[in-house]
């Protein structure tokens, strides 16, 4: 029997956040805590093991929230900061379990060996700095974590190229503008489907609200959750009712059982 997934969205914001520093945009000032949106990252936790999907510049503090005390690895979609900046953070973890296995592509640790140097060298490293035990993926080849089978998924973050992931029924996808209709295929028979959806009017590099319900319609999931929002998308309460019945944007601390 297999065993339930809980997805919980740690983050549901772009990179930025929102509130945005400085702004006097009416959402940047809502009051709700739906409208209030750190960067974009999701815990996936079944039996005893818990994973993340992207440790941005607010992981410390969604590790808090959450009450994380064991995480068993880490998965990075891609190299920008908003979905890489929290690297450091993993130290605690370090400290109690060893050496953290992070799941990524051979680009993406290429870019943060240069950026995270200080983590990467094997040459006087310092006593105190994250342990990563690096696991090259690539969008051809499956891979297991928690007795659970990862398919990865290849879209385009304009002319980058970012995974997904698809556990069993489950498929998340951020930062995505363009997808192959190889890659869809893999998509294909998702229960439930996150998918970013960044506003209204047309972006360069992320799905617009009509791009994502075109690419939900092409799916048919039974639910799908829009993360990766801008504050210009508009109030929470506002867009959730202008969505189809079982399309919703996610929030923060949100969670989902598959």
């Amino acid at each position: 029997m297999k065993s339930k997934i809980t997805v919980t969205f740690l983050g549901t914001g772009t990179s930025q956040g929102i509130p945005v520093i400085g702004s006097k945009h009416e959402v940047c000032l809502s009051k709700d805590p739906k409208d209030k949106r750190l960067r974009v990252s999701a815990l996936l936790s079944w039996d005893d093991y818990n994973f993340v999907i992207d440790c941005g510049p607010d992981f410390r503090y969604q590790m808090l929230r959450e009450n994380v005390s064991k995480l068993d690895g880490i998965l990075i979609t891609h190299e920008h900061s908003d979905h890489t900046a929290g690297l450091d953070d993993i130290r605690p973890f370090n400290f109690r379990q060893g050496t953290m296995p992070f799941y990524a592509d051979k680009r993406v640790f290429k870019s943060l060996r240069e950026r995270f140097a200080y983590i990467f060298t094997t040459e006087n490293k310092y006593p105190g700095a994250p342990s990563i035990e690096a696991i090259e993926i690539d969008k051809n080849t499956p891979f297991t974590i928690g007795g659970k089978k990862v398919i990865p998924i290849e879209a385009m973050h304009d002319k980058l190229p970012v995974l997904g992931f698809r556990v069993e029924d489950f498929t998340y996808l951020t930062d995505v503008k363009t997808i192959s209709d190889e890659e869809i295929e893999k998509v294909m028979g998702t229960k439930v489907l996150v998918v970013n959806a960044l506003r209204e009017e047309p972006h360069y590099s992320h799905f617009n609200v009509t791009e994502a319900l075109e690419f939900v319609e092409k799916i048919k999931p039974e639910k799908t959750y829009f993360t990766h929002i801008s504050h210009i998308m508009g109030f929470h309460e506002v867009v959730e009712k202008k969505l189809p019945k079982n399309v919703h944007l996610a929030y923060d601390t949100l969670k989902i059982n598959i």
